[in-house]
């Protein structure tokens, strides 16, 4: 599986084929929609996803969540 930082996988995400999203990995976090806050915190922290945050999982990733791809946090735990 290829996670992205927030734990969404990358590999079945409809964004791959229809915006050509390579992940935020591989984009630095300069997502098509714009500039992902979520990439730019475990950029910060030197982190290489948010399951690796003592906060985890922080409001912002279950905000993000709760409106898109609730699977992510299942994701993340335990990587």
């Amino acid at each position: 599986m290829n996670f992205s930082v927030c734990g969404i996988d990358c590999d079945v995400c409809k964004f791959k084929t229809e915006r050509n999203c390579a992940g935020c990995k591989a984009i630095q976090g300069q997502v098509f929609w714009g500039s992902c806050e979520l990439y730019a915190c475990n950029a910060g922290k030197g982190q290489e996803h948010c399951g690796k945050c003592p906060e985890f999982p922080c409001d912002k990733l279950k905000e993000w969540a709760a409106a898109e791809n609730p699977e992510r946090i299942d994701n993340l735990r335990g990587l």
